[in-house]
């Protein structure tokens, strides 16, 4: 493939989807955009037909992420009354999203503090607005009498904290599917919220 074949077929949804690959491996800074361009191909000036910069990508990256985490949990728990099930359902896509979308986890939890002003703000934001929804559910579970745990702050974020991690060691190639450690941290998720932690 010449240098202008290669030029043609690049779009800009593999440029992100490059620059999400390295970043993942790399980190943010370890990555240049000669970097990028080399796996795509093409050389690094053709990527300004693509991107503003750098931490454009990031930015692109961290806004889909965090706002399909959002989305999971509004469809997990939507039109479910039952506490404990609305706690089980969410922390089962926050645990699978971990599970299958390990590289925007990676990039995400790791090299946000590269993000420029507003959008760390924004970031922030959507992160509380996810454990303030996480929070509440257990909230709702201690007021309906199902969950004894003393602190939901404090269990919002264990439990999201252990979903994390996920990213950090589930591999497709292991001896649970993503399916399994989703259903296997839903109930963990519950048992922490029913106090079991503390006894």
């Amino acid at each position: 493939m010449t240098a202008a074949q290669a030029r043609a077929t690049v779009t800009s949804e593999a440029v992100v989807d490059t620059a999400l690959t390295l970043f993942a491996e790399r980190g943010y800074h370890g990555t240049a955009l000669s970097q990028i361009a080399e796996a795509l191909g093409i050389r690094t000036p053709s990527l300004y037909n693509h991107m503003r910069s750098k931490h454009d990508l990031l930015r692109v990256i961290v806004d889909r992420t965090t706002a399909a985490v959002l989305a999971d949990f509004h469809e997990a728990v939507e039109d479910v009354d039952d506490p404990v099930e609305r706690l089980r359902r969410a922390t089962r896509v926050y645990a699978h999203r971990h599970a299958t979308h390990r590289r925007e986890a990676l990039v995400v939890n790791r090299d946000t503090g590269s993000l420029e002003e507003p959008h760390r703000t924004e970031l922030q934001q959507r992160r509380r607005e996810h454990e303030h929804a996480i929070r509440g559910l257990i909230a709702d579970g201690v007021e309906a009498g199902v969950f004894m745990v003393e602190s939901p702050r404090l269990a919002s974020f264990a439990i999201r904290e252990m979903c994390v991690s996920v990213a950090r060691w589930f591999s497709d190639d292991g001896p649970l599917s993503a399916d399994q450690v989703a259903d296997q941290y839903a109930d963990f998720a519950v048992s922490v919220a029913r106090g079991c932690a503390t006894n």
